[in-house]
Order: structure tokens, then sequence, then C-alpha cells
């Protein structure tokens, strides 16, 4: 039997157990009290049972630990053990709610862990502005700013049914394809018991009602760094991504950030608003894409959609470039300007109707749904009676 038969085989084990296994957790963290309760930045109205990352953890372990049947699987024992460690620090915030600081010192210490284990820190641009391997000096402080935020773009989006799950789905999948043409099984393998691990999960997310239950930080802290894992693996010296890679312009670093570019550049975002507000960065509040969708009228499961459509676009106009044999340098800039056009533009442009509510109110003293129900004459008259 072929490798990709027991690639395939692994991501429907991990389907399977992560099916089954949904039903003991959702009980046991309702038996435990085990809940994320609404909050005014919360969109949520009831409290939620929040295991679900404990769900995909299990289902894609098993998928991980059938590969051993099949291939050397040596490679992921750091990857494992780093999910683990992030799995019981995210239930430990979900339960006890650790500072920033806190999580920033255990992410930071996995990070380098994890890097040290599989010694493949992100230390090769690819020819990137002709750069290939760069010193350690600038690797390991790169490999730690890039993997901390990624842990936290994910984990950040992680606000409203289906958004997290479905874009990690969506990541998993086009870097499953990568390792795929790279001839990497062990790494493809991997992405994609985790995406079989999230599908059962991402349905009784979205469609559930006794069943529903949140992936929590736990679950998107050991989704971050299991993306970690991969972007590290395919940007470091020598990787089989590289060597396979089929012309000179290929640009793995566009690719690894266009497949990222939402949450990435979402959470970029609302940070440097934060900054400007002078507030922490890790100020929670509802500056996020995902919440102008949501104020504009839009649903969840609408608002999940837009966003991966978002960022298949952003990979789409990547393929485009690199198709039209454009250098390495202008993919990673199309990538960026398409990354900002979506998540400055679109939240600016989804944000003016609610600016112009507030104006509105603030100079007539009617809420917007006051407003769409006035006929135009009515308007006209209290427009006119604003001005005397």
């Amino acid at each position: 039997m072929s490798d990709i038969f027991f690639v395939f085989l692994a991501f429907l084990i991990s389907l399977l157990v992560s099916s089954l296994i949904h039903r003991p957790i959702l009980h046991f963290a309702k038996k435990n009290n085990i809940y994320d309760n609404p909050e005014a930045r919360k969109l949520q109205r009831e409290p939620v049972p929040v295991m679900g990352g404990f769900v995909v953890f299990f289902g894609a372990m098993v998928g991980f630990l059938f590969l051993w049947s099949r291939f050397n699987c040596i490679a992921l024992i750091p990857i494992q053990i780093a999910m683990l460690m992030m799995l019981i620090i995210g239930a430990w915030d979900d339960i006890k709610k650790l500072s920033p600081t806190i999580r920033f010192i255990f992410e930071i210490l996995i990070v380098l862990a994890l890097a040290i284990g599989n010694d493949y820190p992100i230390n090769d641009f690819h020819g990137l502005w002709g750069i290939h391997e760069i010193s350690p000096w600038i690797a390991w402080p790169l490999t730690v700013i890039s993997c901390v935020g990624i842990i936290n773009a994910i984990n950040m989006i992680d606000g409203i049914d289906g958004l997290s799950s479905g874009i990690c789905i969506m990541a998993f999948g086009f870097y499953a394809l990568e390792f795929y043409y790279a001839g990497d099984f062990v790494h493809m393998a991997m992405a994609l018991s985790l995406i079989g691990g999230l599908i059962p999960f991402l349905i009784t997310n979205v469609f559930g009602k006794q069943s529903k239950m949140y992936i929590g930080d736990a679950g998107t802290m050991m989704l971050g760094i299991a993306l970690c894992d991969i972007v590290m693996s395919l940007l470091t010296k020598g990787s089989d991504a590289s060597r396979q890679a089929p012309h000179d312009n290929f640009s793995l670093v566009a690719f690894v950030l266009a497949v990222l570019a939402i949450p990435v550049f979402d959470t970029l975002r609302v940070m440097f608003g934060r900054i400007s507000r002078n507030e922490s960065p890790f100020h929670p509040d509802k500056t996020h894409l995902h919440h102008a969708f949501i104020d504009y009228g839009f649903h969840h499961l609408e608002t999940s959609l837009m966003e991966i459509l978002l960022n298949i676009f952003v990979i789409g106009l990547w393929w485009l470039l690199y198709k039209s044999r454009l250098s390495q340098e202008w993919q990673l800039f199309g990538v960026i300007a398409s990354s900002i056009l979506v998540c400055f533009g679109l939240y600016w442009m989804l944000g003016r109707r609610k600016r112009i509510a507030i104006k509105r109110e603030e100079r007539y003293g009617i809420s917007a749904e006051e407003y769409e129900q006035m006929t135009p004459e009515e308007r006209k008259k209290l427009k006119k009676k604003a001005l005397q």
C-alpha cells in the first residue's frame, strides 16, 4: 500500500476518534462546570462548555500514533509534546485566567524547546532578496517573534463560531498540499490528522445546540504551536519543500504568510489600534474584523466563511503572482498589500456604517434602527429640525 493511503487513513482515524470522544468530553466539561461565561467583549449570551481543544488533540494524537505503523515519526515527538504542553497551559488559562505575561513566558519557552528539539529554527529565506541561510543571531529571535505571533493570532481570532477552527482547517489543508508536492508525507499526515480532529468539532461548534462546545485557549494555543511547527519546517535550511520547489521564483516565505494572512494581519491591526489608544496591545476589546462583520449584520457562520474566503483570495493572488513568474520579492509584496487591503481597508469600510450610526444618534437622538424605519420625508424633516 502507498504512503498516501496511510496518510489518508490517519486522517480518517483522527476524524473517527474525534467524533467518538466529543460527547464524553462535553459531559466531563458540564459535570465539572468548565464553561466560557459571557462578558462584555464576548458575543455569546450564555455559558458554553470550553473543552473542544481536548477533542481535537486526542483525535489528532491517535492519528499521529497510527503513522508509526508506516513512517519513522521521531520528528513528530517534539511537536506532540509541545502541543500537549500548550493544551495544558491553555486549559489553565481557560479555568484560572493567566496574565498575558505568564502566558508569553510559557509560549516563548515552548517555542524555543520545539525549535531546539527539531533543530529547525526559521533560518532560511530560500532566495528572497537573494538571502538563503541567515545568522543564528537573527534566526532565533525571528523564530520566537514569528511563532509567538502565530500562536496569539490564532488565539485572538477565536471570537465567533467556526472562525478559528475553520481558518486552521484551511491553513492545514494548504500546508498539507505543499508537503505532498515536497514529498514530506510525515508532515502532510500531521496536518491532515489535525484536520480530521477539527472537522467534528467544527460541525458541532457551528450547528450544535446541546452538543455545542468552544475550543477555548487550550485548543487555539495547541493549534497555534502546530502551525508554528509547520512554518519552522518549511522555512528551515534544507527543508523538503525548498528542495522540491518547482522554480527559482517559488517563494516559500510569501506562501507561508499568505496561508495565515487574515489572522496575522488582523491581529497586527488590532494591536496597533490598541497601542495608538494608549492601551495594552493585549487588552481585550471588540475591534477584530469579525466584530465588524457582526456589527454590519452578518451571522457567525457567514462571517467565518467570509474571512476564510478572504484568506483564500490572498492565497489565490499569491498563486497568480507565482504563476506569472514574478520574483519572490513581488510575491511577498503582493501578499502583504492584499492582506493590508483586506484587514485594514475592509475593517474601515464595514465600520463606516457603525460610525455613521453613532454620529446620527449624537446629532438626531435616534437609533440606527429608528432611522432606517423612517420615510424619506421624515428624514428630511429630522435634518431640518437639527439645523434649526
